[in-house]
């Protein structure tokens, strides 16, 4: 039987970026099937469309009414997931899909339930904004204070688990609160965890970054409590 991985793309405005990076997506050489889950998340810029035209060409789309945040869109894409694996996959550029197969290896040969990327083991970035760097280097090691782990990168995106192992995981964080949250309960769970290096290609808060200081409140808040309450 063929293994299967599902990508899972939230998207809010991202017009400027969707249809490439799903180009991207679909170019990568992969040992395995794969599936393209998309969840336009009440966009207003005219993702919505491109999205709409994207489900003509195969990709499987699934649309929020209003915005409701990142991990909701992925819990919306997660519950529609067929694959083996998932992989989690931002809709802008800032990561390259030619990383898949370095995250996928310890899945593939059963070592792990879920990998993460890591943008400080090596691999190419764009240099940019110091606090940003502060911010989740400080993130990274609250994570590893409170779940006695070894991370070096908790708020990456590129983020894929045995599938099975993820929806074990009860989940609610609506917006960026997904990071620090999955990352928790997959500790708490003493998941088989491993980091691989990736390349990063960051974008300023003018090329449409979306995350802010008010979502570091929220990671504060999530890494916390979790610890103490699932």
């Amino acid at each position: 039987m063929t293994l299967k991985l599902s990508i899972l793309i939230p998207a809010y405005n991202e017009a400027s970026t969707l249809l490439a990076l799903v180009e991207r997506v679909r170019k990568v050489e992969l040992p395995l099937d794969r599936e393209i889950i998309l969840v336009d998340d009440g966009s207003t810029d005219g993702t919505t469309g491109i999205a709409r035209s994207l489900a003509e060409s195969g990709v499987r789309v699934l649309f929020h009414e209003r915005n409701r945040g990142k991990g909701a869109a992925l819990r919306t894409a997660l519950a529609q997931a067929s694959g083996d694996f998932v992989l989690v996959q931002d809709a802008d550029l800032e990561y390259d899909p030619k990383d898949y197969a370095r995250l996928l290896e310890p899945l593939l040969d059963g070592r792990a339930d879920a990998v993460y990327g890591s943008r400080f083991l090596g691999g190419p970035h764009r240099v940019l904004l110091f606090w940003h760097y502060l911010g989740n280097a400080f993130f990274t090691l609250l994570t590893n204070v409170l779940y006695n782990v070894n991370l070096t990168d908790m708020g990456v995106c590129y983020k894929a688990f045995r599938t099975e192992a993820l929806r074990a995981i009860p989940l609610e964080s609506d917006r960026f609160g997904f990071e620090p949250e999955v990352t928790a309960k997959a500790c708490k769970r003493r998941l088989r965890l491993y980091e691989v290096p990736i390349s990063y290609s960051g974008r300023t808060y003018a090329e449409g970054k979306k995350i802010t200081w008010r979502d570091g409140l929220t990671y504060l808040w999530c890494l916390l409590r979790y610890r103490i309450a699932d």
